[in-house]
């Protein structure tokens, strides 16, 4: 079994028996043209309606590949327009679950637009979290005695104690789906601010992982993403410090 890092959020596992490729925006190292020739199902996925995570270019992907090619999107891209009913195979949103002879798909929370992904196959059991993550952890100093914050990133007052019930509710929801995963993409975005490894800390905290894989660390280089390798080896977690988009693990 292979993981292919793609961009941002978007990796391709070849499972033996099927190709499973996420959140697609961009391919700088050509690797969607390398795959397209397999003949092994490919089901590709798109966790919301964000440009940074869906590209209509997915859809031209069928062309010659007939019925190998299966689309599993979140809800969110059609009510958004960004897609016709028509075009996928399958539409989900948080609760819904689908599955055939290869896979078992079940859609879980975000604390942002769309789902993340529960996918069963082949007796092992994968997480791709699509845009869950702790987003206001930068917040959450040893000062903070809880009420909004005004967020120049966002220009607006958010509260950051309450949204991390939010995303903390959600792991209590996918704690119901799953406990345990043998393979996690999860982000790891520096913008956060200080405290930006909080969501995916808190995360192996709560779930036995088998190997971390970050995401959504474009902005913050490569090395920005690292900084969660303390925190894995500490739990005995294995890690992918990814180097560069093409990039290849052996799982």
């Amino acid at each position: 079994m292979t993981l292919t890092y793609i961009f941002h959020s978007s990796f391709a596992l070849d499972t033996g028996t099927c190709i499973l490729l996420f959140d697609y925006w961009m391919d700088p190292a050509a690797v969607v043209s390398r795959l397209l020739p397999s003949d092994k199902p490919m089901y590709v996925f798109a966790s919301h309606f964000h440009e940074d995570h869906f590209n209509r270019e997915i859809f031209s992907w069928k062309e010659g590949r007939q019925a190998n090619t299966f689309y599993i999107l979140s809800k969110d891209i059609w009510k958004h327009r960004r897609a016709r009913r028509e075009e996928a195979d399958v539409w989900l949103a948080k609760g819904g679950s689908w599955q055939d002879d290869n896979l078992r798909v079940t859609a879980t929370g975000s604390t942002d637009s769309g789902v993340s992904w529960v996918i069963e196959t082949g007796g092992r059991r994968f997480f791709h979290a699509g845009d869950l993550n702790n987003w206001y952890a930068r917040f959450l100093t040893d000062d903070y005695r809880g009420g909004t914050i005004y967020s120049p990133e966002f220009g607006m007052e958010v509260d950051p104690g309450r949204e991390e019930k939010r995303y903390l509710g959600e792991l209590k929801d996918i704690r119901k789906v799953a406990d345990s995963f043998d393979l996690v993409m999860f982000p790891v975005d520096s913008r956060v601010g200080n405290g930006y490894t909080r969501g995916a800390r808190q995360f192996i905290g709560q779930f036995r992982v088998g190997m971390f894989v970050p995401m959504h660390f474009v902005v913050g280089g490569f090395e920005s993403a690292w900084r969660m390798k303390e925190f894995t080896d500490a739990q005995g977690i294995g890690f992918w410090d990814i180097a560069c988009e093409g990039d290849v693990l052996e799982l």
